[in-house]
């Protein structure tokens, strides 16, 4: 048995689960312990010497009883102090690997118990190497553990596929999801704590040929709510966004792959439109993070939750600003569009790979051109670029063909970067991203194009002819030696004018 890290003492895992005994909290003073039908008098006398309080009994049927020891292990956030003390006393990631005993039950023993140490660390680590997701994967000889940096996977630890289920059951525990199920997806959440950071941690489960794949989504709130200065425009993107924003109504679409930072630009533009006189109003799935003064609200699909029924009913609740988490089919991106031409701006995103793709993706769903030209204000699609690493990356001379896709007169002589790899980019290179955009406003040329129903190359010259597309704003990163030619060519699609 052991203390935890507040005043009130707890049961460890196993004898709570074994003796059907849990604690639930306190009232007036004493500790309510939860008492499973059937428990051992002998452990409750047990319980009362080790808790050293005065004791309030409450029977709990199997199923309850259940409930409340996931919910009250559940309860665990990672302080930095803890995980400072864990990686410093067990060096690394390996070294708490080598500490997991080969035990029934993850839980078993204190609440330092290796597996604990072990996922502790994990997050630990990845919050410190500014991880977004870990993936967690069984093989058939071992375990997959990744940390995605920078929008591409690191491999870190491929420890004995031994370890897969305990770290499944205790990131599960954590997540407060069900630990016995294990032939369907699950989804939950945890709430963390890292030296006064607020992190959550959005956890997936999934079966697959080897037992279960675990994801986990960290979410730092400190880097979604960025100012629109701070997103990485260029001056001209800028100055074009803000005014886009300005407008009294229409729809403004953000677009890109999963990971191109959408949603943080979705929240910056919230925030200049929330200026305390709106009434704004979202529709996420899920709230990634929380934005004082603005009314979110959580999808649920299995009790009928969605984007296009939610949408009807936020619209009873006269909003000025509504921002939709993403239009995935004809029915939201109909309400959308319904509401916007009332004469109030909304905002969402679309999966597409350009700016003017997002146009034909509504016109596929099967919104009329006409609706799409009269309602549509701006779409601003974006990537994110690795930043070569400052303590490491080398010049090399622009070749012929480099210097022709970025413009560059070939007389004129001109050093590139590439990535090298040192100690403070764990040899990768780069460190950090940096944003790269593409924004088509709608003008009255561009309306006229959509209502006429051209192609999407008519579209694109028009809408770029004096604008920067995706690969000609990442030109200016190449150019100053801030990223390399490489990884530019990994995210942006080449100009076929370039």
């Amino acid at each position: 048995m052991s203390d935890t890290s507040t005043e009130t003492r707890t049961l460890t895992y196993a004898f709570a689960r074994d003796k059907g005994l849990v604690v639930m909290g306190e009232v007036d003073g004493a500790i309510s312990l939860g008492v499973r039908a059937g428990a051992d008098p002998m452990a409750i006398v047990e319980a009362r010497r080790a808790l050293g309080r005065t004791l309030r009994f409450t029977p709990l049927d199997a199923s309850r009883f259940e409930r409340e020891l996931s919910e009250a292990y559940a309860r665990s956030a990672i302080e930095n102090e803890e995980a400072d003390a864990a990686m410093d006393s067990h060096g690394d990631l390996h070294a708490l690997i080598d500490d997991i005993p080969q035990t029934a039950d993850l839980l078993d023993g204190d609440d330092d118990a290796p597996v604990v140490r072990l996922i502790n660390g994990l997050i630990y680590e990845a919050v410190k190497r500014r991880a977004s997701d870990i993936h967690i994967e069984p093989h058939e000889d071992n375990l997959s553990v990744r940390y995605r940096i920078d929008g591409v996977l690191q491999e870190v630890l491929t420890p004995s596929r031994k370890l897969a289920a305990p770290l499944t059951s205790r990131v599960k525990v954590m997540a407060r999801l069900d630990i016995a199920e294990k032939r369907i997806p699950q989804d939950g959440r945890i709430s963390l704590s890292i030296g006064g950071r607020s992190i959550d941690v959005r956890v997936s489960t999934l079966p697959s040929r080897y037992g279960e794949r675990v994801t986990m989504r960290l979410l730092d709130t400190r880097n979604a709510l960025l100012g629109l200065d701070e997103l990485g425009m260029d001056p001209e993107t800028l100055a074009r966004f803000r005014s886009v924003l300005a407008q009294p109504n229409g729809i403004t679409l953000v677009t890109g792959p999963t990971g191109s930072g959408k949603t943080t630009t979705l929240y910056s533009a919230l925030s200049v439109l929330n200026n305390g006189q709106r009434n704004v109003m979202t529709l996420e799935d899920p709230i990634e993070y929380g934005l004082e003064g603005i009314s979110q609200t959580q999808m649920h699909h299995r009790v009928g939750l969605t984007f296009a029924a939610t949408l009807r009913a936020i619209l009873r609740h006269d909003p000025d600003v509504v921002m939709v988490g993403e239009i995935r089919d004809l029915e939201t991106a109909k309400v959308a569009f319904e509401f916007s031409s009332t004469g109030r701006p909304a905002l969402s995103t679309v999966h597409t790979n350009s700016s003017v793709g997002a146009i034909q993706r509504l016109r596929d769903m099967g919104i009329e051109p006409y609706v799409i030209a009269a309602t549509m204000r701006a779409v601003l699609a974006q990537r994110l670029v690795r930043k070569l690493c400052d303590s490491c990356k080398a010049p090399h001379e622009a070749t012929a063909e480099e210097k022709a896709m970025f413009g560059i007169p070939a007389e004129e002589a001109h050093d590139f970067y590439r990535p090298v790899g040192c100690m403070a980019c764990a040899q990768t290179g780069y460190e950090g991203r940096l944003g790269v955009y593409e924004l088509l406003l709608v003008d009255q040329e561009m309306r006229r194009l959509i209502r006429e129903d051209v192609s999407e190359d008519e579209l694109e010259t028009h809408a770029f002819a004096q604008h920067d597309t995706l690969f000609r704003n990442a030109k200016r990163y190449v150019v100053a030696g801030q990223t390399s030619v490489e990884e530019v060519l990994r995210v942006c699609r080449k100009d076929e004018d370039a």
